[in-house]
């Protein structure tokens, strides 16, 4: 059986954020309210509510990284995150955290990216060659 994860979470206008993950991140929409709005997040469910966005700091010690904490975020095939890099980039995203390879040589090998929606929500996308390596030692 397959399962989806859903997030429900603030944004502060929604027609940014409509533009932001449908028009840079390439997310489907679904339904919506005049107060929320559903986006396929690569496979999964988000519920973006109008509302002010949860407070976060860079609090979260990942390899050589500082992250925000707390994030949401995706994995996805490494030739999906490279595509999606290059359209984040072009778009001109300020990144937290530019695209990189983080764990090099080591188990659990990933690409990483961490940026902002237009509300402040911090996003990590990660990218692995292999998913078998997401839950390596």
């Amino acid at each position: 059986m397959r399962s989806l994860f859903h997030l429900a979470y603030h944004v502060t206008n929604l027609d940014q954020a409509r533009r932001f993950y449908g028009e840079v991140l390439g997310c489907e929409e679904g339904r919506s309210t005049q107060s929320w709005v559903d986006f396929d997040f690569f496979g999964h469910q988000i519920s973006l509510h109008l509302g002010t966005p949860f407070a976060t700091s860079r609090t979260g010690k990942v390899g050589d990284h500082m992250v925000p904490m707390p994030h949401l975020g995706v994995i996805l095939p490494l030739d999906a995150w490279l595509a999606l890099a290059a359209r984040l980039e072009k778009a001109g995203i300020a990144f937290e955290i530019p695209p990189v390879i983080r764990f090099e040589g080591e188990p659990g090998e990933q690409r990483t990216m961490f940026f902002r929606d237009p509300s402040g929500n911090p996003i990590e996308i990660k990218g692995f060659k292999d998913f078998d390596g997401v839950f390596a030692r």
